[in-house]
């Protein structure tokens, strides 16, 4: 699980690390933790259901933040739950851009544990920085 939840950082929100060797791991790892937040087991998410994304942004941090948005967007407007199968990131020109395949299926509460409802990514503290382990982002979400 190359991510991990933070305590004690805000009352009213969830805060997390996710980290990969690459940039496009470390996004699989922050989709995967939203995730996480709204439903208990991510394997009873099953992969029934498929979107394409792509976002753009003129900064890594706000491209994660975006493809975040999108993946509670789906949850909000489809009730889809989605897991980022693949993530392609091209930082080789303005605007950067992240391309996705989103799997997953229609929300339902008597398959899944739902914990939480994540309204959405939060500005506050966020970050993505290059380190030792690779790539990390740390990541607020509004519940």
């Amino acid at each position: 699980m190359p991510y991990r939840f933070l305590e004690d950082v805000s009352i009213a929100d969830v805060a997390f690390e996710a980290w990969g060797d690459t940039v496009e791991a470390m996004f699989v790892a922050s989709a995967e933790a939203t995730l996480n937040v709204m439903v208990a087991d991510l394997e009873t998410v099953a992969r029934q259901t498929r979107r394409s994304v792509r976002v753009e942004a003129d900064a890594l941090d706000l491209l994660l933040f975006n493809f975040l948005q999108e993946l509670i967007y789906y949850k909000d407007a489809e009730r889809l739950l989605l897991r980022a199968e693949r993530v392609q990131v091209d930082t080789g020109h303005a605007p950067l851009s992240a391309s996705a395949d989103l799997t997953g299926e229609a929300l339902d509460a008597a398959r899944h544990d739902l914990l939480v409802d994540v309204k959405a990514v939060t500005l506050h503290r966020f970050r993505v920085a290059q380190s030792v382990r690779g790539w990390e982002a740390f990541v607020i979400l509004d519940i």
